[in-house]
């Protein structure tokens, strides 16, 4: 008789067995040889000390596991004897739902925030339309504390779970033979790999527009290397989901984004000779051409006289009669911030000043970016105009004007008679 101590895998199929003992032995036979390789493995990860417990928090209990196994092969329900026995001999408890429920749906709520989110920044490149996941991060934080409180047993035995799972088997059992589907499965370990490139990316193309970027690299790093790490193994360890989830959302929520980016700058950036607005292929966020100096775009033009005196209203043309047209910003009434107000050739145009200006230029706070919008007048600058060259002195014999000329003009002479020739 052998004294060894059964393994954790026996244990739980041997409650499995105990499960399925309405069903023929050789149909049990048959799934139990199914379902043993897949814990083995599972036993292999969690090594030599691995306890049923651990199964259980993976699987959930052997009787759910064997109800599932009884689902998916189309057999019929354990019988109503067998409910009964399991009661007397260990009354369940009445679930609690709150706490899986609450880890489960926090995780879809981040899941789908995080792609919106990376959506957004994406877009328009700006990293600021991260800082929404500060809004993300007491829900994750909770949905994870839920989860280690209930166990990941409870969540895929909520309804909803076994519901999501019956049709995505009976999905894949109906699309069993599909090659499409099969090549799609094989690609499950380059997805991770392509999600933590598309992460390191990102980061660097944002730190490319914007150097402060530079703060978010290594937290998208750690989310590569996380996702890299805990993506192959999601299948043994479902806790790992509420890595592997969120992570993929904000990857494909970043992908669309992009593309969207690509569409909107092919489409908007195009420059058309016969546009009637000033041609340059520069645009800003409307649409609209911009006046360009070098590479850079040019919002305001200020116009001086002679006498270095600053012009107003001032109206600009090309050497063709087509208006130098561009945007025309305006602070808004109601949120007090800078909004596009029309287009047109009209110079020079009021700044625009984010925050409280006193006499001396100073802003309230940071960088003036603070308080509300409003419209300065003047010229931000002084302009020296520069005189024209000197020209040479005029000469004695002109006259300068408004003035009598100094010299008189020569008075004829009279005639005189030839000299008598001498003899």
């Amino acid at each position: 008789m052998s004294t060894e101590k059964p393994t954790a895998v026996r244990v739980y199929l041997a409650r499995v067995r105990t499960a399925l003992a309405d069903l023929p032995a050789g149909e049990i036979e048959e799934i139990l040889e199914d379902v043993r390789p897949h814990l083995a493995e599972m036993e292999t990860e969690l090594g030599a000390d691995a306890r049923v417990e651990q199964l259980i928090e993976r699987l959930g209990s052997p009787e759910s596991y064997a109800a599932e196994l009884r689902t998916s092969g189309g057999y019929p329900p354990a019988p109503a004897n067998a409910e009964a026995a399991t009661t007397v001999l260990a009354p369940p408890k009445e679930p609690r739902l709150f706490a899986p429920r609450f880890a489960l749906w926090g995780l879809v709520f981040c899941a789908l925030g995080l792609g919106l989110f990376a959506f957004a920044a994406a877009v328009s490149l700006d990293p600021d339309r991260l800082l929404g996941l500060l809004l993300l991060a007491p829900v994750f934080a909770l949905s994870l504390i839920f989860l280690f409180n209930a166990g990941v047993s409870a969540v895929l035995e909520l309804p909803e779970v076994v519901r999501t799972r019956e049709s995505v088997r009976s999905w894949r059992e109906k699309r069993e033979g599909d090659k499409a589907i099969g090549y799609l499965r094989s690609l499950k370990p380059a997805w991770w790999v392509a999600c933590a490139l598309a992460l390191v990316a990102f980061g660097l193309l944002l730190m490319v527009r914007h150097s402060y970027a530079v703060l978010l690299l290594p937290f998208l790093v750690a989310a590569a290397a996380a996702v890299v790490w805990a993506g192959p193994k999601v299948a043994g360890d479902r806790r790992l989901l509420w890595i592997a989830v969120p992570v993929s959302a904000f990857v494909i929520g970043g992908a669309f984004g992009g593309f969207g980016a690509t569409i909107d700058l092919i489409t908007h950036r195009t420059y058309y000779p016969d546009t009637t607005s000033y041609s340059s292929p520069s645009t800003d966020n409307y649409g609209n051409q911009q006046l360009r100096y070098g590479d850079q775009d040019v919002d305001n033009v200020y116009a001086f006289d002679a006498s270095g005196k600053p012009l107003t209203d001032v109206y600009l043309y090309d050497d063709q009669g087509r208006p130098l047209t561009v945007t025309r910003y305006g602070c808004e009434a109601d949120t007090g911030t800078r909004s596009k107000i029309g287009a047109d050739n009209r110079f020079p145009r009021p700044q625009l000043v984010q925050g409280v200006q006193d006499a001396n230029g100073n802003r309230d706070g940071y960088n003036g970016y603070l308080g509300y919008c409003h419209e300065a007048t003047g010229v931000p600058f002084a302009a020296a105009i520069p005189k024209p060259p000197v020209s040479s002195a005029p000469s004695s014999a002109s006259s300068a004007p408004g003035k009598p000329s100094s010299s008189a003009p020569a008075k004829p002479t009279s005639p005189t008679s030839p000299a008598p020739p001498t003899r």
